[in-house]
């Protein structure tokens, strides 16, 4: 029903009275749209207000006026919704309204301010806070609920217990690798300080010695040079008594820069290297050198290794010692076109192979192993184990830069191996090293 069926007519209250009357009925309505309340109070105020302009009007046309408006539709509600816009919504589902559009409604904005008052002042109410006073309680009641609290069932207690003794294990087991490596870090650190120590040694040590480099004066040149003539290679220059080697002219022009060494220049010389020792043993290694025939007796390409063809070589009375005593034994290697060296080093327990182009050779290695043993059981009748000896192919060694040094490349390992000396000299000291060779066959004596 709307406002215009409710309201009275005219005979029985005046227009103040009606608005009275129009107030009530506005408070007493249930909640709904405050819009269709002011469209039907906008219609009902008109027709009174024309009512009282023209009180001698027929009603005929103010009953026509009511009944259009009384067939007005009342509003329909439709579904709430969503307004883009800042909307405020109080509780129990009311909504902010004013009032004060309820023009002329003296009733309806007293209650809409004392409604928004009311709801106002509900909003800022403040909750006071409880306060739950804790009793203290003494350190083993607080240490058993925090227990409780943190470990809640027993398996939590046993997973703990075991990551305990994991972290304990893993703590001890990083504690010993702590000492292990804080160990193995002074070791290195004292290693190399020794190390530092020893190779200063080695370089004041390995200075380089001044003998096997003594420069040749004039006369020596000279006396050189003459042998190299042309005049004199038929002739005899020299005669070595002990060995019953005769040099000529010819056969020591191999010593000339360019010229391969022949078996007689090297055979000479490794005799008088031989001598060197025997006049000053203090001052060399004992040694032992063999001629370059050697090795193809005991190596022959027809028979393989053959003990039996060198074994009356080294007697005791044909050497005036014995052979297994010495520190150094000495075996030249020709292979057709090249020399090479092969060592017995006693001193250092190895087998050692040089070669100036740094070629290999283990079945020299294997023949002479063979080789030292049956001699020391031959010569003395003893067995000697030699399975921890090296066998060593000395790549610290200099080489050669041409194809016709290799000969003088082999006499130098000797001489500086059997000087005790490194082998501290290079290509560059070849053609002085042809000259002194020269001059020391000449005169028969190696310095």
């Amino acid at each position: 029903m709307t406002i215009l069926n409710r309201l009275p007519t005219r005979n029985i209250l005046s227009s103040f009275g009606m608005q009275v009357w129009l107030g009530i009925l506005l408070a007493c309505q249930p909640r709904k749209d405050y819009m269709t309340w002011e469209l039907e109070l906008g219609w009902a105020v008109t027709r009174f207000s024309l009512m009282d302009r023209s009180p001698g009007k027929s009603t005929s046309s103010s009953n026509g006026t009511v009944s259009r408006i009384s067939r007005y539709p009342d509003v329909k509600h439709g579904f709430p919704r969503e307004v883009q816009a800042p909307v405020r919504h109080l509780k129990f589902g009311l909504s902010i309204s004013n009032s004060s559009h309820c023009k002329g409604n003296f009733l309806s904005e007293k209650l809409g301010d004392a409604r928004k008052q009311a709801f106002d002042a509900l909003r800022y109410f403040k909750k006071e806070k409880e306060v739950i006073t804790v009793e203290e309680e003494d350190d083993e009641e607080k240490s058993k609920e925090l227990i409780s609290s943190d470990y809640a069932s027993d398996n939590e207690r046993e997973a703990y217990k075991k990551l305990l003794k994991s972290a304990e294990r893993r703590s001890d087991k990083l504690k010993d690798l702590a000492f292990e490596i804080e160990l193995k870090e002074r070791l290195i650190t004292e290693l190399k300080a020794l190390r530092l120590e020893k190779k200063q040694e080695e370089e004041q040590e390995e200075v380089t010695p001044s003998e096997p480099f003594v420069p040749l004066t004039k006369e020596e040149m000279a006396e050189v040079s003459h042998a190299f003539s042309a005049k004199n290679k038929k002739r005899i220059l020299v005669s070595h008594e002990n060995s019953s080697i005769d040099i000529r002219g010819e056969v020591l022009q191999c010593l000339k820069p360019g010229s391969w060494l022949n078996d007689e220049v090297i055979n000479l010389y490794l005799k008088l290297l031989k001598e060197r020792e025997n006049r000053e043993p203090k001052k060399f290694l004992k040694c032992h050198f063999f001629n370059t025939f050697f090795y193809k007796k005991l190596v022959s390409p027809e028979c393989g290794y053959n003990y039996k063809a060198v074994k009356r070589w080294t007697s005791q009375r044909k050497l005036g010692y014995c052979l297994f005593d010495c520190d150094k034994i000495f075996v030249p290697i020709h292979k057709d076109i090249h020399w090479c060296l092969a060592v017995i080093n006693k001193k250092d327990q190895k087998f050692q192979y040089l070669d100036s182009l740094r070629g290999r050779d283990a079945k020299a290695l294997s023949a002479l192993a063979n080789y030292y043993v049956e001699e020391v059981r031959d010569k003395s009748g003893n067995v000697i184990d030699i399975s921890s000896w090296e066998r060593e192919y000395v790549e610290d060694l200099p080489t050669q830069k041409n194809g016709f040094d290799c000969g003088m490349f082999m006499l130098k390992y000797i001489d500086f191996h059997s000087r005790g000396l490194s082998l501290c000299f290079d290509q560059e000291h070849m053609l002085y090293f042809r000259s002194r060779t020269a001059k020391e066959i000449l005169r028969l004596r190696a310095d």
